[in-house]
């Protein structure tokens, strides 16, 4: 969801072509899979356009030279993408809940609470920080 959030906020501000927004996992338990029916259904219900045939890809060590920012939505992510790239000298990893001011907080993950929509509002919540702070 996150992916399609960001991406409809610098449409909507205008700034589209300065970012390059991707989304990726950090285990394989969902490669090759589209995204979640209950999370698309969430997006159209705030309008949020999608792409139908994204389908999850697994992040690798090369994505840290690649983007500017790698942001992860919960501690267990943090965690799990360090085994990935190792360690983080350009300082390019963060919880997305930081940029609101919370620099400590998680998205709530709908894996577990079944609550996408509140995982929807905390997703808005950071990606509008994070584009904020960029555009300040």
């Amino acid at each position: 969801m996150a992916e399609f959030v960001m991406k409809a906020l610098v449409q909507a501000h205008g700034v589209a072509d300065r970012y390059e927004i991707s989304s990726a996992a950090v285990s394989d338990e969902e490669r090759g899979n589209p995204i979640y029916p209950p999370a698309q259904r969430c997006l159209r219900q705030h309008g949020v356009v999608f792409d139908s045939r994204k389908t999850a890809r697994r992040v690798v060590p090369a994505d840290y030279d690649r983007y500017d920012l790698l942001v992860c939505m919960d501690q267990s992510n943090l965690r799990l993408l360090a085994r990935i790239i190792g360690d983080d000298p350009d300082g390019k990893v963060r919880l997305l809940m930081s940029f609101a001011g919370r620099p400590h907080a998680s998205v709530a993950d709908p894996w577990y609470t079944g609550d996408f929509e509140q995982a929807f509002q905390d997703i808005l919540t950071g990606c509008e920080a994070l584009l904020k702070s960029d555009l300040d």
